[in-house]
């Protein structure tokens, strides 16, 4: 009972207490030059409402009652600590973390999960599958650098998806398979890495070799997924006002040119390189396909992001830290 007892606490320790922790320091500890900004907006700055942020909608709308709701609480039930909170930032910034906070310590919960379904021979050490969930939670926290009111949800979302995922490949269940459609659905709300999903899906579930021969098995589930992602994409665009871009700009030539971005495109091809080569081979062919799929992810990054922001590739090292820890060759190799 009590080694019951102990391994539960040593997972509230170090799937939510520890990460939290490290989430706080990276917000309150020190500043980037990103955060300098974002500390001084006193409320949710107009341009999240007339920009390519006005269609991520949920984030939007949680800056808005979550800051709200702090500056209430803050000004008629904690007036005596006003004076500290607004030293350390701005109600909107202490928003924008508790926000994060909450998504990026499900994202975690969910993560760990998914270690749990089929792991890797290595994983099966419950100590290095305990240091591989913190690796990775590592790799979110250091891409908080550029703090935004999307990216922690989006992360939840991704990472619900392919635990859906995961669990239709091995049960085959049409519920799990109508709650991953529901899951993309409801992220494009988010952000458009919803598409990553289905960029995922097909990796897993798509085999070249058997469209060769003429076996489209699957390719009925994507369009599935596909549809999901795609009414509410084309929705948001025709409700939304116009005034509101599709980007931001074309960032092609800044993204080859700056240093900073070359690094941060080293960055995250190291990273995948990374997660690539501690996969076994099933894992490896994953990530390969996976990268082949989400190629026009990759693409719309080059072209409208910025590689020094270098949260844009998080979906993707996360996909490695999957295909690494996953035993999908007891599936179909």
């Amino acid at each position: 009972m009590f080694k019951i007892s102990d391994e539960k606490i040593n997972g509230v320790l170090f799937t939510v207490v520890f990460p939290f922790l490290l989430f706080f320091i990276s917000y309150y500890g020190f500043e980037t030059s990103y955060v300098v900004g974002i500390k001084s907006w006193e409320s949710v700055p107009d341009f999240m409402f007339s920009s390519v942020y006005a269609y991520r909608v949920i984030p939007n709308y949680l800056s808005v009652q979550v800051t709200d709701a702090l500056t209430y609480i803050v000004n008629n039930n904690l007036s005596f600590a006003k004076a500290f909170i607004l030293k350390q930032g701005s109600f909107f910034y202490h928003s924008t973390f508790l926000i994060n906070v909450f998504f990026f310590l499900l994202t975690s919960i969910i993560l760990n999960k998914i270690l749990q379904l089929k792991p890797v021979e290595l994983l099966l050490n419950g100590k290095i599958k305990r240091m591989f969930h913190l690796l990775a939670v590592f790799f979110i926290v250091i891409m908080q650098y550029v703090p935004t009111n999307c990216d922690c949800i989006a992360l939840f979302f991704y990472i619900l998806g392919i635990f859906f995922t995961l669990k239709y490949l091995e049960n085959r269940k049409s519920a799990d398979l109508i709650v991953l459609s529901a899951v993309i659905l409801i992220s494009t709300f988010v952000r458009e890495t919803a598409c990553l999903n289905i960029a995922f899906f097909a990796a897993v579930f798509i085999d070249p070799d058997q469209l060769k021969r003429g076996n489209f098995a699957f390719i009925k589930e994507c369009l599935f997924l596909a549809v999901a992602f795609i009414l509410p994409y084309i929705g948001l665009r025709l409700l939304i006002p116009q005034q509101a871009s599709f980007v931001e700009g074309i960032y092609l030539v800044k993204n080859f040119t700056s240093p900073y971005n070359m690094m941060g495109l080293l960055f995250g091809i190291l990273s995948i390189c990374f997660t690539y080569g501690f996969s076994e081979e099933s894992g490896k062919i994953i990530i390969r396909k996976y990268l082949f799929f989400g190629s026009p992810y990759l693409v719309m990054i080059t072209l409208v992001g910025l590689f020094w922001e270098t949260r844009l590739f998080m979906p993707l090292i996360l996909t490695g830290f999957v295909a690494a820890s996953y035993q999908f060759k007891k599936h179909y190799i």
